[in-house]
């Protein structure tokens, strides 16, 4: 294992729950703002725009945008 992988190997956990919590707070917002929302509907929409943009960033890193971040 590389310096890289051991410096993001050791922040895993806090990666994982900051992407947990940029979803819980936007599903909270959904929820203030149509309290009658369907969550379940709301929630598969969210998880779409969230991989949209990963899918943005892995083509932005494979065109090297991030090769001297």
């Amino acid at each position: 294992m590389d310096i890289i992988e051991k410096e993001l190997e050791s922040r895993r956990e806090e990666i994982k729950q900051a992407v947990e919590a940029l979803f819980k707070a936007n599903m909270k917002i959904t929820d203030w703002d149509v309290p009658e929302a369907d969550d379940e509907k709301g929630a598969k929409i969210l998880i779409s725009i969230i991989k949209e943009e990963v899918s943005k960033i892995e083509e932005d890193i494979a065109n090297g945008k991030y090769n001297n971040y």
